[in-house]
């Protein structure tokens, strides 16, 4: 059968690329929403240029975010992407062939992701198999944030698609620390929720491990320059997320 798409995403002060991914879906959408958090740089004028329905709520979680855009969907199906992702031609290909004969209730595709200026094909990042093609009636946004995925009620079967989905993750390497810095305090807090604990030991081990296992196992040094630099700050963010974890379980002792 054939299928509309809603192309769903949410943004904040993402001028820098949410141009680039609404161009990517233009020729596969038929309705593009954004859900911003009241970005304070161009985000919404550049959204406005390009005719699609946008809406401002406070952030309140990656996951809470990205399940409230997609219930803001007209279509049954949608296309959920960051503001930083773009489609590649081969992918857009892939998807005006299920628009127009939809086989499956589920789709995925890798996801490769720039850093730096420089595509990544390891240190764990590719093959990033990433589903994001679905009938909201049968998934929706889970797991932690934020490192949220899609879950899909049982036994539904998902096709993957060619092609690749292409994520401009970091253009310099100060905006990667930042980025870990927020991320690992959120990862700390819902793992403190689920009644996680932490030491200095676990929080050593972990770090020693992520880097070995993303830069040797997971052949980060093919990489290069920039394969190192992501396996070490990944590893010291695994170490980061750790420790503040254990500051928060030492905290609520006290």
């Amino acid at each position: 059968m054939s299928i509309k798409l809603s192309v769903v995403i949410i943004t904040f002060n993402e001028e820098k690329n949410i141009e680039r991914c609404l161009k990517s879906v233009q020729e596969i959408a038929d309705e593009i929403i954004v859900l911003d958090s009241f970005s304070t740089d161009k985000t919404e004028s550049i959204c406005r240029k390009y005719n699609v329905k946008y809406f401002q709520h406070k952030f309140d979680g990656h996951i809470q975010q990205k399940n409230r855009v997609m219930n803001m969907a007209n279509n049954d199906y949608v296309l959920s992407l960051d503001a930083d992702e773009c489609l590649d031609t081969t992918l857009t290909d892939e998807i005006k062939k299920i628009k127009k004969e939809s086989t499956h209730r589920a789709y995925e595709f890798n996801r490769l992701t720039n850093y730096c200026g420089k595509w990544i094909k390891h240190c764990g990042w590719y093959p990033d198999v990433k589903l994001r093609i679905w009938d909201k009636n049968i998934a929706k946004w889970g797991g932690v944030n934020p490192h949220d995925k899609v879950i899909t009620n049982e036994n539904i079967e998902v096709k993957h698609l060619k092609g690749d989905l292409l994520h401009y993750s970091y253009y310099s390497i100060n905006q990667h620390i930042a980025q870990f810095n927020s991320f690992t305090e959120i990862g700390a807090k819902e793992a403190f929720k689920k009644g996680k604990k932490s030491n200095w030991f676990i929080a050593t081990y972990k770090a020693i491990w992520k880097f070995i296992r993303d830069y040797f196992f997971k052949l980060g040094f093919l990489d290069g320059y920039y394969g190192y630099v992501i396996c070490a700050l990944s590893s010291q963010a695994t170490f980061a997320k750790y420790l503040k974890l254990r500051e928060l379980n030492k905290n609520a002792k006290n």
